[in-house]
C-alpha cells in the first residue's frame, strides 16, 4: 500500500494559511481516500459552501481537489472504490461527489447528525449539497475493538490493509480518526480533533486556537477529554505518528517524503 498526502484546500483564516490534508492511498489496482477536502463543484459555485467560506476564506483552486490530483498522478479517478471520512464537515467532505461509485464510509453517529442537521451550528458545518440521498453512505456502529486504549474501534481492513476507524468524539457527534499501519509504525489521521500535533504536546497549545476548537466543538466537553487522550498517545507511543487535517507545516513535512 503506497499513501500519498493531498492538499484538497487552502484555508487562509485569521492567524495563518491552514490545509485540508487528505491521504490517498493505493491498495492493489483500487484507491481509497481519507477525507476529500473540497470538491470540483465547489470550485465552479462557492456558494455551496453556505456562509462558512467568508470566514475560512477558502482559495478554491480546481488543481487542489481531490480529483484533479488523481488525475495528474496518473490514476483514473473511477478506481477510488471508497471513502473514508473523519467527519462530514464541508471542508471534509465536498469532494463526495466527485467519486460517485465510491463507498462513503463514516460512524453512525455522524451520519445521523448529517442527516438531522439539528441547530445552528451544524446547519452550518454539513452541507446539504454535499448530502445529497445516496444509498452508498455507511454509517458504522461502534466495534469491539480497542487501540491504544481507544474503544468502539472499527475494523475496515476490507478497505485497505489495518484500516481503523477510531472514535475521537468532540469536535462534531461522531468524528473519529483513521489509523493505518505502516513500515515505520502506525499513522494517525486524527481529524479536526486538534489543531496540530504539537498543539498535544504539553505547551503546545496556543489559548487562542484552545479558544476557537471550543466555539467550533459539537461538545467541547469530549473534545477535551478526546485531546488528552491524544495528549498521552503523542508523549507515550513513539510509534505512532499523528496528522491533523489543517496544520500546514506537518503536511509540507509529510509531503516531502512522499
Amino acid at each position: 500500500m503506497r499513501i500519498h498526502h493531498l492538499n484538497c484546500g487552502t484555508l487562509r483564516p485569521p492567524g495563518g494559511a491552514m490545509v485540508c490534508h487528505v491521504l490517498l492511498l493505493e491498495v492493489d489496482e483500487r484507491l481509497v481516500l481519507v477525507d476529500t477536502g473540497f470538491g470540483s463543484a465547489d470550485v465552479r459555485d462557492p456558494r455551496r459552501l453556505g456562509p462558512l467560506r467568508h470566514v475560512l476564506r477558502t482559495a478554491l483552486r480546481h488543481e487542489e481537489t481531490a480529483i484533479a490530483q488523481i488525475r495528474a498522478l496518473g490514476h483514473d479517478p473511477a478506481a477510488v472504490s471508497d471513502i473514508v471520512l473523519t467527519h462530514g464537515d464541508l471542508d471534509h467532505a465536498g469532494g463526495i461527489s466527485d467519486f460517485p461509485a465510491a463507498h462513503v464510509h463514516l460512524t453512525a453517529e455522524e451520519r445521523l447528525a448529517i442527516r438531522r442537521r439539528r441547530g445552528p451550528r451544524e446547519a452550518l458545518r454539513y452541507r446539504p449539497a454535499h448530502w445529497p440521498p445516496r444509498a452508498d453512505v455507511h454509517g458504522h456502529a461502534p466495534g469491539e475493538g480497542r487501540w491504544y486504549g481507544f474503544e468502539g474501534v472499527v475494523d475496515l481492513s476490507q478497505l485497505a490493509p489495518g484500516l481503523l476507524l477510531v472514535p475521537l468524539p468532540g469536535h462534531t457527534a461522531g468524528h473519529a480518526g483513521v489509523a493505518l499501519p505502516t513500515e515505520g509504525g502506525w499513522l494517525l489521521h486524527a481529524g479536526d480533533a486538534a489543531h496540530s500535533a504539537a498543539s498535544l504536546l504539553p505547551g503546545g497549545a496556543r489559548p487562542g486556537v484552545h479558544l476557537r476548537q471550543g466555539l467550533l466543538a459539537h461538545d467541547t466537553g469530549a473534545l477535551r477529554r478526546t485531546q488528552r487522550r491524544l495528549t498521552a498517545l503523542a508523549t507515550d507511543a513513539q510509534e505512532v505518528r499523528i496528522l491533523t487535517a489543517h496544520d500546514r507545516g506537518s503536511w509540507e513535512r509529510t509531503r516531502a517524503g512522499d
